[in-house]
């Protein structure tokens, strides 16, 4: 089973397992500078997620929220940029790998658990993109054999699958409005197998076996319908088929039992017919409801609400990833180099937490040097600033969130206090 950079503890789990190995002295102080940490990453991506919610509102308008003014084809392209762009981002930043085109494509070859063929529609498709997160190896019961066996089977799942899928965007026939738009979904505890279910337009096929269980009855019950109630007619219509075109001199003649013995076949197989046309439109329902309830209970979030989610995931992760580096960076007895720190981390949750997962520290050490908590030697090496320094310079970060008034700026703090 691959490597995931998702490391599978809560935030406040994290900044818990950090703080226990604190002295006592600096464990609240330390916890403080988790507090503050986390409301700056929190105020960052609370910006981000106003200016992506905004573009996305223009892509994929909710029906509830009015506009102030129409968007143009301009106004959506230059959105739907923005919103792949930090879809994309802020799935990287929660620890979501995308699924390459090669995977989907297996799905689509591989036999999958729930028993139906599908076959996409993705003619007004433009953009796919899939990505994964949490890959788990399960097993489950299966029913075989018309559910008198029951088969364990072994596959991989993804705890979640988020898919962005953008249409083509063709003017209606009144000119009036594009037809395009996107869908964004986020789904969990997927098998690897099914991914092609996650598509929005799929057609359910019959599979060989389906086949096989409505052609066999249907042919031995026409056979039965066709020795039992046709022959009779049969032979009344060979015989005006044979006269009708010139190979019979002798006329047939139509009285009231031929009538009726011919009307009685034809009743016969033409209920045969409905019948089995019954049968393969009702396999079909029962494919797509075993599909639809597929889906139901694995869909977990939709349109904006998917946006939200990353959001806080991506965000959970951030404030992870730079508390861990601070923590190794500040305990550890020397400087560090980056390879180094990344693997103390790693060993420390294989070892104690029974954990694997690759870390990311590259967005650990790249946040704690834009809140410059980071120092750095010489030779390379990197630490970080003292508890209390870092309390100190992450409230100087807040106040330059909410800077001084513009208007009293240039005065002393006395006539500030006053002007207030």
């Amino acid at each position: 089973m691959e490597t995931e950079h998702f490391l599978p503890f809560r935030k406040s789990a994290v900044i818990s397992l950090c703080a226990a190995e604190w002295p006592e002295e600096e464990r609240e102080s330390f916890l403080e500078f988790a507090r503050l940490l986390a409301a700056l990453v929190h105020y960052g991506f609370h910006a981000r997620g106003d200016a992506v919610l905004d573009a996305y509102q223009l892509v994929d308008p909710a029906e509830d929220v009015r506009m102030i003014r129409a968007a143009t084809a301009r106004d959506r392209a230059a959105a739907r940029a923005v919103v792949e762009r930090e879809l994309v981002a802020l799935a990287e930043a929660a620890d979501f790998t995308r699924v390459d085109a090669a995977e989907i494509d297996r799905a689509f070859a591989e036999h999958s658990l729930v028993k139906v063929r599908l076959e996409v529609d993705d003619d007004d498709i433009d953009t796919v993109m899939f990505f994964r997160r949490g890959v788990t190896q399960r097993s489950e019961q299966v029913k075989s054999l018309y559910g008198l066996r029951r088969r364990s089977i072994e596959f991989t799942s993804y705890s979640k699958v988020l898919v962005y899928i953008a249409f083509t965007e063709r003017p209606e026939p009144d000119g009036d409005r594009p037809n395009g738009g996107v869908l964004l979904k986020l789904f969990q505890n997927v098998p690897r197998n099914d991914l092609e279910m996650l598509y929005p337009r799929v057609r359910v096929r019959m599979r060989p076996l389906d086949k096989l269980l409505i052609g066999v009855p249907a042919v031995i019950s026409g056979i039965i319908v066709l020795v039992t109630k046709l022959v009779a007619s049969l032979g009344l219509l060979v015989l005006l088929l044979a006269f009708w075109v010139g190979l019979r001199e002798e006329s047939v003649r139509l009285d009231q039992t031929a009538l009726v013995t011919l009307g009685a076949g034809l009743a016969a197989f033409g209920g045969y017919l409905v019948r089995q046309f019954s049968k393969f439109k009702n396999r079909k329902i029962e494919l797509m409801k075993t599909l639809s309830e597929h889906l139901y209970f694995r869909n977990l979030d939709n349109d904006a609400g998917v946006f939200h989610h990353l959001l806080g995931a991506a965000e959970e992760s951030e404030v992870k990833e730079t508390v861990l580096a601070y923590h190794f960076l500040r305990t550890a007895e020397r400087p560090l180099t980056a390879a180094e720190l990344d693997q103390r981390i790693e060993s420390w949750f294989r070892q104690r937490w029974d954990t694997t997962f690759d870390f990311e520290i590259r967005d650990g050490l790249s946040t704690l040097r834009r809140l410059d908590l980071l120092t750095e030697d010489e030779h390379g090496g990197l630490g970080a600033v003292s508890v209390s320094q870092a309390r100190q310079r992450l409230d100087r970060h807040w106040d330059d969130v909410f800077g001084p008034d513009p208007s009293t700026a240039a005065l002393s703090d006395s006539e500030r206090v006053q002007s207030i």
